[in-house]
């Protein structure tokens, strides 16, 4: 086994993702309660007692919420850049001070068996992040080489970010949001309307189609299409838009994930 991956939670009302391979248990965001997180943990046998670390995308709550209340797994080491951290830092307790790793955005490095790059996404936070995980050795017949991309919450995606999609096995990313469903919705001022679908907001369904077409890799072996808005998406909207790229990708498997659905685990072998 090089990586176990599962989809614990997507969407506006939270985020968390599990990543597990031999020597390391990671959540990726933790935008539920830590009630919420244990229970998404045990249903795919996992606790919050086992996992190693949490690492930060961003510090919106749907993606930071839990932190606040992991106090009591003080074996938890949470993974974020200064920004990201001091942002998520000012709304906890003043006596909670979690276990903060810093790094800066770009910087590659290790932690447990995995090795970790940090890239720049255009988003509305402070300093937000995306992540490439890989794990295990070129020419391990037992625990090969494996990668995952973890791409959410961008309005566009600049040349960098392609680059980081094209050699990996499996990618995350977010569709959020259909143009016609967004701009028909009554629940949404016109203002928020504006920064959803701005540069600095959420990939549409057809602009992640434009993305992943742009750098379509045969390496690919798994594409979750995640962060899907509960108002202004669907799954079918999301399966139209790519219906061209999945069959030009025939050996991929696409996975919808829409709000308040989580995935079992796929195991990157």
């Amino acid at each position: 086994m090089a990586m176990r991956f599962s989809i614990l939670g997507s969407g506006s009302s939270g985020n968390a993702a599990l990543l597990v391979t031999e020597g390391a248990r990671i959540l990726i965001d933790a935008g539920f309660s830590a009630r919420k997180l244990e229970q998404l943990l045990a249903a795919v046998g996992e606790s919050l007692a086992r996992i190693d670390a949490i690492f930060l995308t961003h510090e919106h709550g749907d993606h930071a919420a839990g932190i606040e209340g992991l106090k009591k797994y003080p074996q938890l080491r949470i993974f974020a850049n200064p920004a990201t951290a001091r942002a998520v830092q000012a709304k906890l307790a003043p006596a909670h001070k979690p276990e903060w790793q810093l790094f800066e955005t770009g910087a590659r490095f290790r932690f447990l068996d995995l090795e970790i790059e940090s890239f720049a996404v255009p988003h509305d936070a402070h300093d937000p992040v995306g992540f490439r995980f890989t794990a295990g050795q070129e020419n391990d017949l037992f625990s090969p080489r494996r990668s995952l991309v973890f791409l959410t919450d961008l309005g566009h995606a600049p040349q960098h970010i392609r680059e980081h999609l094209r050699a990996c096995d499996v990618v995350v990313v977010e569709a959020n949001h259909c143009p016609e469903l967004l701009k028909a919705d009554n629940k949404r001022p016109w203002a928020t309307k504006q920064r959803i679908s701005g540069r600095h907001g959420h990939l549409s369904n057809e602009a992640v189609r434009e993305l992943l077409a742009s750098v379509a890799s045969p390496q690919w072996r798994r594409i979750y299409l995640t962060h899907l808005s509960s108002d202004c998406n669907s799954r079918p909207a999301v399966e139209n838009a790519l219906a061209a790229l999945r069959a030009d990708l025939a050996g991929c498997e696409f996975t919808v994930v829409c709000a308040g659905e989580s995935t079992p685990f796929y195991e990157l072998a």
